[in-house]
């Protein structure tokens, strides 16, 4: 076992011999014994608790010193322009062949919107009321209960929008009649004269959107009442010349739609007086979106027309149709009452509150007519109208 440990290299030569030996380990020395820890310093001595110190007193300020001396006015940037939206009248009275009561001029506008220092704004925006030949399909209950019985005579519900406040009646033509009929020209001629004849407001006259239909009610029409400086629609691209050869041959205006982008506007407008229809009777529809359907990029759309109409560009130097009634009802946040989250608040108030945002921001832009749907939109629109026109 010693040869082994010696081998192993744990042990030196003298503890080897020691126990070859029978001698024994030598003695271990004991460890030195550990320090004493240092005593622990003395508890400091409390501290007196700091006297109260009064809160700084404020100082008013100096008065600023007057920069300009008094009575003198800082000077107002005015930007000038050198075009002119052409001015368009709606209906024609007895004296210009026509029976309206009331004729309704836009446009004329040589300033961006409300910017009163810049130009002239000689025409408010103005508002029209959509209505139909007969009861509507599809749309929202609440505007059901706001029209009520009035949505199954069309003469009625022209004189309800009259007294609701519109200033022109959109009157939307159907593709079948109330039974699911094909709407015929003679119903259809039967349904305007009606609405000719219950009150005195220039009215616009738009078919089903359908390009075949919309030939077959809108030529009868403008033949019936040939005089009435109607606005007639909708023309679009790919049909247009009809509406706009029967709207020349008997004194009315046409309305013409595109998607919502400057240049395919400028060509239809091209289009549209190529054939020999006067400028100042033609109405450009941009199309919008509602609130937070796309209503931005219109919205852009005819802020640009009608900068391009200010610096002189003649094609887009026409006044402004949207229709926000028709895209804000649309919406779910306007058309659903039910399984719609609580924070959505009240039905009613919501979706009267979508249309009219949509409609006043429009106006903003340069929209020169506005078709609305519900009643009480119509007078917030007003109040709106009124408080922007108000230099």
């Amino acid at each position: 076992m010693v040869a082994a440990l010696a081998e192993l290299g744990g042990l030196d030569e003298a503890t080897i011999q020691a126990l070859q030996g029978g001698v024994g380990l030598p003695a271990i020395p004991a460890a030195p014994a550990a320090p004493m820890a240092p005593p622990l310093p003395p508890e400091p001595a409390p501290v007196a608790a700091a006297a109260a110190v009064e809160p700084e007193k404020m100082v008013e300020p100096a008065p600023d010193a007057e920069w300009l001396p008094a009575g003198v006015q800082t000077e107002i940037a005015v930007e000038k322009w050198s075009g002119k939206v052409k001015e368009i009248a709606l209906g024609a009275a007895a004296a210009e062949g026509g029976s309206r009561g009331a004729v309704v001029k836009i446009g004329g506008q040589t300033a961006m919107p409300f910017m009163f220092m810049d130009g002239e704004l000689p025409n408010a925006p103005v508002i029209a009321v959509e209505i139909a030949d007969r009861r509507p399909d599809g749309w929202s209950e609440l505007l059901y209960q706001a029209w009520g019985d009035v949505l199954d005579d069309p003469a009625a519900w022209a004189k309800a929008a009259a007294a609701a406040g519109a200033n022109v009646l959109y009157m939307r033509l159907s593709l079948t009649d109330a039974e699911g009929q094909p709407n015929t020209p003679a119903k259809a001629v039967a349904a305007v004269r009606a609405v000719l004849q219950a009150t005195g407001l220039p009215l616009i006259v738009v078919g089903p959107g359908q390009a075949e239909a919309d030939n077959d009610l809108l030529v009868p029409i403008s033949e019936a009442f040939k005089g009435e400086r109607l606005a007639l629609g909708i023309c679009e691209d790919k049909n247009y010349r009809t509406i706009v050869a029967t709207a020349m041959a008997n004194g009315h205006l046409v309305i013409a739609r595109t998607a919502m982008d400057v240049n395919l506007a400028k060509q239809l407008n091209i289009l549209i007086s190529d054939m020999g229809l006067p400028l100042d009777r033609i109405l450009m529809d941009p199309t919008t979106g509602a609130l937070g359907y796309g209503f931005e990029y219109g919205y852009s759309v005819m802020e640009r027309l009608r900068q391009a109409a200010l610096q002189g560009d003649a094609m887009t130097q026409l006044p402004m149709i949207v229709n926000p009634g028709e895209e804000a009802w649309k919406t779910k946040e306007a058309k659903v009452g039910e399984g719609v989250p609580a924070a959505w608040g009240d039905w009613s108030e919501r979706s009267i509150t979508w249309e009219t945002l949509t409609s006043t921001m429009l106006i903003e832009s340069g929209a020169d007519i506005v078709v609305l749907r519900h009643p009480e939109t119509v007078k917030r629109t007003r109040v709106a109208i009124d408080d922007l026109m108000n230099q």
